[in-house]
């Protein structure tokens, strides 16, 4: 897949940085190619579900089933493959269908979705997503987006930054958005260690990055990385799809489930307890960290040794 390909840019960065050696760096670009070569291209559109869905669960359905005088709360979903649902088998199963159910339930009323994802979308191309919702502004928006900017040649910073932007045009015309942030490509499996390392570090680092941006900007920020590895690297073959890459319907479930409670404080329509607060860093990618782990092997040693 394109993320996989590109990775070599990022690669490139991070020997740069990091002074890898030719040997190194070598064999990171070849876990590349390896890694491009098992997860392989897209072997499908990903689904839609667009339309009005109901707080009984039922959609998408034509507007004439609405009741008359009411009128459908307007979710606009934007981003990458992982907001339009890449890897689900069925509709009822995209992030977006998650989101809107949910929230129909909430509001005990009916929400209208309407996808802008792109597949392969970077933070670089968001402005026409953006464009293209503020035509007629909805009520709400949700953005998914990171992945492929780990590949990009833009830097963290530079991503984070044009995050930003878009997010303040949004709110500038009085939408609340929420963005789930990047999730850590350290979970994909098909990519070997260490090139694994290299691609978790810098989705963290963006992932961070947006967070702050998103914030300083006026939106809502969703870390998914931190919320969502434990659950995807304890269960990749649950929470993966067929490729390996992209989120199953269970993947897709657990990331809707996080972020309806963001989108409808966001809406003004949380009715539950005051939510915790979402982790700077998840415990999970906090012991995956060199330190940690000889900090842990030492711990073990010790214990070894005590009588």
């Amino acid at each position: 897949m394109i993320v996989t390909k590109a990775l070599r840019l990022a690669l490139l960065a991070a020997g740069t940085a990091g002074g890898l050696s030719g040997a190194a760096y070598g064999l990171l670009n070849g876990q590349a190619g390896h890694a491009r070569r098992v997860i392989g291209p897209p072997i499908a559109e990903p689904l839609r579900a667009d339309g009005v869905h109901l707080p009984s669960g039922v959609g998408p359905v034509p507007r004439g089933e609405v009741p008359e005088g009411v009128r459908p709360l307007e979710l606009a979903v934007l981003g990458d493959s992982s907001a339009a649902g890449l890897g689900a088998s069925f509709p009822s199963e995209l992030p977006g269908v998650g989101v809107a159910r949910g929230l129909a339930e909430e509001l005990d009323g009916p929400v209208s979705l309407t996808t802008h994802a792109i597949v392969g979308a970077t933070t670089q191309e968001l402005s026409e997503q953006v464009d293209a919702v503020l035509r007629r502004p909805p009520d709400v928006v949700l953005i998914i987006i990171g992945a492929n900017d780990v590949t990009s040649k833009l830097p963290v910073p530079r991503c984070a930054e044009l995050l930003g932007e878009q997010v303040r045009r949004i709110v500038e015309e009085g939408v609340p958005v929420v963005v789930g942030t990047c999730p850590d490509l350290g979970a994909i499996r098909p990519i070997p260690q260490p090139l694994r390392s290299v691609a978790s570090r810098w989705s963290l680092a963006l992932a961070r990055a947006q967070r702050r941006s998103v914030e300083i900007n006026g939106g809502y920020a969703v870390p998914l990385a931190d919320l969502l590895s434990p659950e995807f690297l304890a269960r990749p073959a649950e929470f993966f799809s067929p490729d390996r890459f992209h989120p199953s319907g269970a993947g897709y479930e657990a990331a809707a489930e996080i972020l309806l409670p963001v989108v409808c404080i966001a809406v003004g329509a949380w009715q539950g307890g005051p939510l915790p607060p979402a982790p700077t860093r998840s415990e999970t990618a906090e012991a995956r960290r060199p330190t940690s782990r000889v900090v842990a092997h030492l711990n073990r040693r010790l214990h070894l040794r005590r009588p």
